[in-house]
């Protein structure tokens, strides 16, 4: 991956960033950075707003656009939206759901097989591990996930991407599945709730995980 799309990369995973931010983490100058940021700009891939967050100068923050969004993994979104249309037209919201099923079966089943081939750990983190299996095995999808242990023990599974967007906007019941299968494969030792969400207007998904009482801490 070269400069220029480590730079697109670093704003999907991480969100806004200043040119001096993206400098540091690419180890170049921020005028190197900054050139990039307005040779994506031209492109329409990238976009500024500019935050009054401290005094004196606004602070510039560099943040994708929608065509940026659009460069990373759809699934085929536009076949996808003609499968759903097709299944409702045919079968009804019964029949849509029973297709939501048997993914969520067929996901299940692959998650469960993925968490239980991790190497084991012990049982202070235990939920951590499962949590970066499930990331890892998200990330293998397109969803750019990764697992981020928190102090008070809980553990935040991050979804920087959604690769069936689409889809789950024309069909919610998708976004319900997921947060299903997530308890369920995590297990009974912990909760699952999901606490940014990108169809109500966040840009990512965030579940976070908690043990529950008289369970080992993450």
């Amino acid at each position: 991956m070269n400069t220029a799309e480590q730079v697109l990369f670093l704003l999907k995973t991480r969100g806004p960033q200043t040119a001096q931010q993206l400098a540091a983490l690419l180890d170049i100058t921020s005028m190197g950075a900054r050139r990039q940021l307005e040779s994506w700009q031209e492109k329409g891939m990238v976009l500024f707003e500019d935050i009054a967050d401290k005094v004196g100068r606004p602070s510039r923050r560099w943040l994708l656009s929608e065509a940026g969004h659009a460069r990373f993994p759809d699934r085929h979104a536009d076949l996808s939206l003609q499968l759903i249309e097709q299944v409702r037209a045919l079968f009804g919201e019964a029949g849509l759901e029973k297709l939501i099923s048997a993914r969520e079966r067929l996901s299940e089943a692959q998650y469960l097989a993925h968490l239980d081939s991790a190497p084991a750990q012990e049982a202070g983190s235990a939920l951590s591990a499962r949590v970066a299996a499930l990331a890892q095995a998200r990330s293998a999808e397109g969803y750019m996930a990764e697992a981020e242990t928190q102090a008070d023990g809980s553990v935040l599974l991050v979804e920087n991407h959604c690769p069936i967007c689409a889809a789950a906007r024309e069909c919610q019941s998708f976004c319900r599945s997921e947060l299903d299968i997530f308890k369920r494969v995590l297990g009974d030792a912990c909760s699952v709730e999901r606490s940014e969400h990108l169809l109500a207007g966040a840009r990512r998904c965030v579940y976070r995980i908690t043990p529950v009482s008289g369970s080992a801490k993450a």
